[in-house]
Order: structure tokens, then sequence, then C-alpha cells
């Protein structure tokens, strides 16, 4: 008989998912799926809201990336205003776009990921967490946490709170960087560069005992997109969008943002809240067909953006690329490099805000540009750690929402997390007796992802829902389903 295993759920990740494996007569695996199983339904309930309460309102979708989705909300209001922000304000959107990068990256590898990475995939489960890397290598853990610190109070000398701060609006910013907290940020630089260069010299260690994960997992021909500058260099703020392929051709470049309805579409399906997009030109992909490679799947995030720009623009960050680029063979298809691209990318935000942080517009007072409604429909669109994110309105004239629409990075990844823990599924589990560290291994697989599930559940079209009647004895009285 045909079985299935349940991995319920999925731990070290933002928010609640499952993954079911499909297991044939003989105890071979003939598919994998992960499966979102939480909603939360802001595209609804922003409904009928002012333009102005947007970035206070979507910043709190997540605690970890609020400050991406504070950028891209005010973004899209500057279109609906139809305004040129002041230079001032679009490097401190800039500064604060870097600092998000670090903390969140340095969150997802030292305190998520590094436990299965230099614990072991199979070390016991009681031990295989942060407080059991501090107890194997403090050094490492306490650098990680002084380097999500160092995002943070970035964050908080900006915006006046390290999460979901109430500083971009439409327009601009509130409040400009202050000299102390110039000179507070720049003497932690030397330290958090030194934290990042230690864990890169480790994650380069470690591939030499991991190199059966970095051939499994999500390793497939796939799209690859995000913002570059217009000379094709790394953004993560402004720029064109990009799509490559496998073999590093650009499939196509300097994409209008505003128009992302054009080359991505957006599907559902029926086991999971998390929607599924994919590249238009290409259709929506056979997710029974694991051989073909004109699908539309595409991936974003660190990978792909260190995959799609012909440099970062900072000596160390560029260095590591060229060496990073030599190990995966040119462009790098496995999903395991996640993990290393994070760190390239926590590299290059360091060198880039050594770069800026004597700018003399960080302390400038003229940071808004006032308008009224100019336009009924606005895009706002930056490159969230996790990947590209899209914030799309539609207001009235008195600039109330009428539809609004948020395509995620998590949700954009979901197509090529499925096919990477269906390929890890396969590798690794052969038979009905499989290993605790074999499981874990799948998990594994989503966190090189580094989801986050609560940014991305939204709603498509309408909601399916499953509701029971019971009784006080547990009996069953009735029940109703919606498809």
């Amino acid at each position: 008989m045909s079985q299935r295993i349940v991995i319920d759920p999925v731990t070290r990740i933002e928010g609640h998912a499952k993954i079911t494996i499909y297991l044939d007569d003989v105890g071979q695996v003939t598919d994998a799926r992960f499966h979102v199983t939480e909603f939360r339904g802001f595209e609804k309930f922003c409904e009928g809201r002012p333009l102005w309460e947007m970035p206070g309102i979507t910043a709190r979708i997540c605690g970890i990336c609020p400050v991406s989705h504070l950028l891209a909300s005010a973004k899209a209001g500057d279109r609906i205003l139809a305004v040129t922000i002041p230079p001032a304000a679009v490097k401190l959107r800039r500064l604060m776009n870097l600092a998000q990068i670090i903390q969140s990256h340095a969150l997802s590898f030292f305190h998520l990921s590094a436990p299965d990475l230099l614990l072991g995939m199979e070390s016991d489960p009681q031990t295989r967490n942060i407080f059991g890397l501090m107890a194997a290598n403090p050094d490492l853990a306490r650098g990680g946490i002084r380097l999500r610190q160092f995002g943070q109070e970035i964050i908080e000398q900006l915006g006046g709170r390290k999460i979901h701060p109430a500083w971009a609006v439409p327009g601009g910013v509130r409040e400009p960087l202050s000299e102390e907290g110039r000179t507070h940020i720049r003497d932690r630089i030397p330290e958090v560069r030194t934290t990042a260069l230690n864990a890169l010299e480790q994650f380069k260690q470690l591939l030499q005992t991991h190199e059966r994960e970095a051939q499994t997992f999500g390793n497939f021909p796939s799209l690859f997109m995000g913002l570059v500058t217009p000379d094709g260099l790394w953004e993560h703020y402004d720029g064109y969008l990009r799509f490559v392929d496998s073999a590093g051709n650009i499939v196509a470049d300097r994409l209008d943002p505003a128009r992302y309805q054009e080359f991505i579409g957006e599907a559902v399906e029926s086991d999971s809240y998390l929607k599924s997009p994919y590249y238009r030109p290409l259709g929506y992909p056979d997710q029974n067909d694991h051989c073909r490679l004109d699908s539309g799947i595409y991936r974003v995030g660190p990978l792909a953006r260190l995959n799609i720009c012909t440099q970062i623009g900072t000596p160390l960050a560029d260095q590591e690329l060229r060496e990073f680029r030599d190990r995966g063979h040119g462009t790098v298809t496995s999903s395991f490099f996640y993990h290393y691209a994070r760190l390239i990318e926590i590299l290059g935000a360091i060198e880039k805000i050594e770069q800026t942080i004597d700018d003399p517009d960080l302390l400038s007072t003229h940071l808004r540009a006032d308008a009224g409604i100019n336009q009924r429909s606005g895009v706002g669109v930056s490159e969230a750690p996790r990947g590209t994110l899209f914030h799309h309105y539609q207001v009235d004239e008195n600039g109330l929402m009428q539809k609004v629409n948020l395509v995620i990075a998590t949700g954009q990844n979901n197509l090529a997390m499925n096919r990477t823990v269906a390929q890890i599924a396969r590798h690794f589990i052969h038979g009905s007796d499989i290993p605790e560290g074999m499981l874990n291994r799948v998990e594994a697989g989503i966190r090189a992802f580094d989801p986050c599930l609560s940014c991305s559940t939204h709603a498509a079209g309408q909601m399916p829902l499953h509701v029971q009647l019971v009784g006080a004895d547990g009996t069953l009285l009735n029940e109703t389903w919606r498809d």
C-alpha cells in the first residue's frame, strides 16, 4: 500500500507549515509537497484604508521584515502621489534597507540554519538549535547576535524603534539620521565586517562536509529574478527587473517593475494558502513533470540576486562573489547556496553602509515631497531579504484603497520550494524506516529559502473553507466545505 509521511510543523522557519512526503508500495518517494497552513488577509482588510496609513499597516504583516513592507508601501505611495522624493530621503531609505538585509540574513544563518550546518543534520534534535550552537561555538553565536543587533540598531536610529518603525511615508521619510547615530554606526562597522568575513570562511570549510546537501538541496534548472541597476550591478531598492536562466543567459532585461503583471502570473494550488507566482511567458509548470526545463519556475532572493548581477560594487563582496561563482561553476543552481549568498550580501551591505555613512545628505532635513492623489494606481518594488517584493495599490479620488495586491518573495519561491523538498526526499528517503536526521534534511531544504510565511499568505480568489460542528461529547454533528 502507498503511504505518506507528514512533517508537521516545519521547524525553525517564520510561520506555520507542514510537508507531506508520498511513498509508493515499495517505500520509494513519489512526490513531496510543502503546505502553508496559516492564512492572513491583509490584502482584503486594507481595502477602504487611506493611502497614508498603508506603510504603517503593511509593516505589521511581519515582525522580522517590517522594513521591507514599509519601504515597498511608501514607494507605491510615491507613485500615486506622482512625486520624485528628495535625494536625502532616497539615501536614508537605502540605508534602512541595507540594515534590514543584514539583520534578517543574520537571523536566518546564525539562528535558524547554523545549528544544522555546524552541529550536523543528524545531531541530537534536543540540542540542534541556537542554544546548542551557543554551547558548541560561543564565538560564532555571539558574533551572529551582535551582527543582527547592528542591523536593528540602524533601523532604530532612523525610525525610532527596531520593529515596525513608522518612518517611511508616501513622499519621503519622517526623520534624518542624527550625528550621534552616524557615529555609533561608523564605530560598529569594523566588528561586524570581521564577523561576516569569519562566517564566510567557516561556511566555505563546511561545504566539504555538506557536499551531498549542496548537490541535492534544490539543485535544478530554473529562472532567477531580481532588481539590477541600469548597468547590471547588484541592487536592493530601485532599478529594473532582470530574468536569467540556469546557464546565465539573460532571458528578459530592463523590465519596468510597475508592469510586473505582464510577466509574472499568480496561480493557486488547493493544498496551500501560499500563492504560486510564475514567469508568464513560459507558462505555469506541470508540478508532476520534474524533468521539464522550459517551465516558468523562477527563484528570488540572495541566490537569485547574485546570479543576475554583474557584480556587487564593493571590493570584499565582489571578491567573494567571484569565488562563489567559481564554486558553483557559473550560475549557481543549488538552493543550498542560499546560505552562502546571504553571507556575501551581509558583507556587501556592510561595505555599502561604510561607503555612504559620511554622506551629508543623511543628516538633511529636506525629506518630504508634498502632493495629493495624482494617480489612481501605484506599484512599489524593493528587494526584501528573501527576494523581490511588490506592493500594488489602486485608490479612489480620495486616496482610499480600492484594491491591494502583494506579491511576496516567499510566494515567488513556492514552486521552487516544492521541487526542492521532492528532490531531497527522493535522494535521502528509501523505505518506511526513516531516521529523524533524514526528515530534518527535508526541513532544512525549506530553511535554505528562509521563508516568511506570515508575509506570504494572502488572498487570490475565494478562500477554501472546511467547517466542522462538533458536540460536547466529541461527536461530529455536521460539516461543510467551500472549495
